[in-house]
């Protein structure tokens, strides 16, 4: 914490709402897509353990649905009689109110937070019962499903047609001190309602496929925002301005002028595909009126913007100089990550006469992407992304499959399944979930056996193992030491039906008949074998600069984003930050000599809520992705409006694979085929060091599921017009290059800058036509 903040005494209002607080019982939401996820389970589960650690515990209102698991986790739990009564022949049962207050313990659990109280109750609603409870000094756990909240009720009612009985305001989530996601698949729901764990509902929409992800997604990007602020309100109390790196926001500059919208609706698409909010800007002179043609235009764009949900705001206009400096500062005190705006129409000469936003955006020392809108108005008319979408053929289905087309389904079929569970940092329970459910299958007679487990030392963990067989490891000589790794041979002789992998991201030792694990998955895998295994968000490799952006820590050890989609089923593993530091003070994590050294790095509370973020960020596009995949139309980011190819520039540098991995995840979301291309000048390479370079860029181009080439830029010719050219071959769409910031040292990274600088500069006068994103390498 900046030392400033540590001695800058507290306002008066700040000192009566610390005070508050002190008295204030603390409040936990449970919340999942629907009913059956396991909320009450889980809650249950954990008010078992804080009874263990002396907390006084009680629970009302409670109903287990009389589901065997959820009727266990009652145990010995107190439990407070609630008030029952009948609405439309259905009992409900209310809070008994004066029976709490009287025996007034720490804690009480009570489900349904959505619920409304019967007639002449003390208070109306069950959220009013709790903020009571709460104001008394008594803590509340309870659940809720997303759909039960003002404002997702509105889409998951215009997306999936279900319909809650009760709302509860939009603002219920922040009067949590935690909120906590129970995240489940699809699959899964659909396992449970097979086998009767959930019960009977007489709503069927809750169970059609796509409704179980539709609710999921939105579930998952509701706690994402709540995480979101919660980040926000941290980095605000240290002091941090500029955008966190969890998440995206994209910033339009407009005009009052008939192209203002098109950029604004433009922004709109990729912030929707970035799932970033949006913000947008004009530059005015309060002292010059509007046109009465400007006003018009501020009408309409005024009223787009609040259709679209940006928040947009007029700023002063000092002089046309100034204005990049206003927006970069503007930009940064809001936290933006990507600033878009059109291509200039400007000459050089008129650049220098009355001064360029672009060039003076590019020469800001501050690390945000720009983009750079095309302007294809005189070839292709006015342009707000037209439909291309591929229609279906009615008769498709009746057409006979190739020899080839039948021989690749047969294998599809053979392939075991493929299921992650995944989490924000270590610790979150991963493994024990996996253990858990791999007890529960073998429970049902199937097959389950371990290949690989580490525990860590966690005796929770450990005591999960239950009666699961595990498959010896096999013995590896590295460097005259034995060392262990999982024996892939073994687990594909003994042939059973699921194998529990544990540390998907792992890399094996050298010598090894592959390199990482998630190899080793994959032929466990082609051998009919279903695979459950663990991974963490820090992993991925597309995500390897955003978790050194938000954490400083450079992760070694990363899986390809594809294998994540390979997986027919990924679940989250949510932890708040608060339990997840608790547990590692208490030694669930690591060893007591390293926890301290670990809270003062990595499980810094900064960086687990960022992580969580950006956990629940991820799994909300690959929930989207899924149901894209099933071509429906209502995925909250909205369907795909145009094909896109994307060409990403690359040079020799160190900084050249996270420009890589920037553009996979652009091409991925935008479901667009893409081309890394370097621009080889002929230049000497003596030390072999840019060979290897080039070498490491296809590697992770190719591993990505990208087109790498290494073109030869003409003698005499410029590098920019090459490039061009080339990406006129490819029909590219949008390009995407570096920008350094003015950084650079020594003669060498200077000429390299000035470079790449003249390659930006000639793009913006030669390609307006093609999307352009400048990613910044600081």
């Amino acid at each position: 914490m900046d030392r400033e903040l540590q001695y800058r005494r507290k306002t008066p209002e700040e000192l009566l709402l610390s005070v508050s607080r002190l008295h204030r019982g603390r409040f936990k939401i449970w919340i999942g897509a629907m009913t059956g996820t396991g909320k009450t389970y889980r809650m249950l589960g954990e008010g078992q353990t804080l009874k263990q650690q002396g907390i006084d515990v009680v629970i009302c209102a409670v109903s287990t649905l009389r589901r065997p698991e959820t009727v266990a986790q009652l145990a010995d739990l107190e439990r407070v009689p609630s008030i029952r009564w009948e609405k439309d022949g259905v009992e409900q049962k209310d809070l008994n109110m004066d029976l709490l207050l009287e025996r007034n313990p720490e804690l009480v659990l009570v489900d349904g937070l959505a619920h409304r109280n019967r007639p002449g109750a003390r208070f109306p609603t069950r959220l009013d019962d709790i903020k009571h409870l709460l104001n008394n000094g008594i803590g509340v756990m309870t659940t809720v499903n997303v759909y039960e909240l003002e404002g997702a009720n509105i889409l998951a009612q215009r997306l999936t047609g279900i319909v809650a009985d009760e709302i509860l305001p939009a603002d219920t989530l922040e009067l949590a001190d935690e909120v906590q996601l129970v995240d489940v698949p699809p699959e899964t729901m659909l396992q449970r309602l097979e086998d009767g764990i959930i019960g009977d509902f007489s709503d069927p929409a809750l169970f059609a496929r796509g409704n179980l992800g539709v609710l999921r997604e939105l579930t998952l990007r509701l706690v994402a925002e709540d995480v979101n602020d919660t980040l926000e309100k941290h980095r605000e109390r240290l002091g941090l301005i500029g955008p966190s790196g969890a998440s995206e926001r994209i910033l339009v500059l407009t005009q009052y002028h008939w192209n203002g919208s098109i950029h604004l609706r433009r922004g709109q698409q990729i912030a929707k595909r970035l799932n970033g909010d949006l913000l947008a800007v004009t530059f005015v002179k309060p002292s010059m009126p509007l046109t009465k043609v400007q006003s018009a235009f501020k009408k309409s764009l005024t009223k787009l913007a609040s259709k679209l949900g940006a928040d947009f705001q007029e700023l002063r206009l000092r002089s046309r100089r100034r204005m990049p400096a206003d927006l970069l500062r503007y930009s940064l005190k809001k936290g933006v990550t990507r600033i878009v705006l059109g291509h200039s129409k400007q000459n050089r000469w008129e650049e220098l006469l009355y001064g360029s936003i672009t060039l003076g955006l590019l020469r800001g020392k501050v690390n945000m992407d720009l983009f750079f809108i095309a302007d294809r108005a005189e070839h292709e008319g006015e342009r707000i992304m037209p439909a291309r979408r591929e229609e279906r053929n009615a008769g498709a289905g009746f057409r006979r499959l190739s020899e080839e087309e039948v021989e690749k389904r047969i294998v599809a079929i053979r392939r075991g399944r493929l299921r992650v569970y995944i989490g924000a940092a270590p610790g979150v329970g991963k493994t024990y979930r996996m253990l858990k459910e791999g007890n529960a299958l073998r429970a049902k007679g199937i097959d389950v056996v371990v290949g690989l487990l580490e525990s860590h030392g966690r005796q929770e963990t450990a005591q999960q193992l239950g009666n699961l067989p595990v498959i010896p490891r096999q013995q590896v000589e590295y460097r005259g030491t034995k060392l262990e790794e999982m024996d892939t041979d073994a687990i594909i002789a003994r042939n059973p039906e699921v194998v529990l992998v544990d540390e998907l991201a792992h890399t094996n030792i050298p010598g090894s008949l592959n390199k990482k694990r998630y190899e080793d998955v994959f032929r466990i895998l082609d051998a009919g074998i279903t695979v459950m295994t663990t991974v963490n968000v820090q992993h991925l490799e597309s995500l390897n600069d955003a978790v050194e952006q938000l954490t400083g820590v450079r992760v070694r050890e990363t899986v390809p984003d594809w294998v994540l989609q390979q997986a027919e089923e990924v679940e989250l593993i949510d932890v708040t930050p608060q339990i997840l530091q608790q547990r590692m003070r208490q030694g669930k994590i690591y060893g007591k000599e390293k926890v301290e050294q670990a809270l003062g790095a990595f499980f810094k509370i900064g960086n687990l809520i960022a992580l969580r973020e950006l956990a629940l960020r991820e799994i909300a596009d690959n929930v989207d992705e899924r149901l894209e995949a099933w071509d429906r139309k209502s995925a909250l980011r909205g369907p795909l409006r145009r094909q896109e190819v994307i060409f990403v520039c690359v040079t020799a540098s160190d900084h050249a694979l996270r420009l890589v991995r920037r553009g996979f995840r652009i091409a991925h979301r935008l479901k667009a085929a893409w081309h890394v291309v370097h621009s080889d000048d002929g230049s000497p390479d003596p030390s072999g060091m840019k060979a290897r370079s080039l070498e490491a860029l296809r590697t992770m181009t190719e591993r990505l599921g990208g087109l790498f080439e290494v073109i030869t830029v003409p003698e005499g010719s410029r590098v920019a017009d090459t490039l061009l050219a080339h990406a006129r071959n490819l029909k590219a769409t949008q390009f995407i290059i570096g920008q350094s910031g003015n950084h650079s040292r020594g003669k060498g990274q200077l000429l390299l800058r000035l470079r790449r600088d003249d390659v930006a500069r000639r793009l913006l006068h030669n390609a307006r036509h093609i999307d352009l994103l400048i990613v910044r390498e600081d």
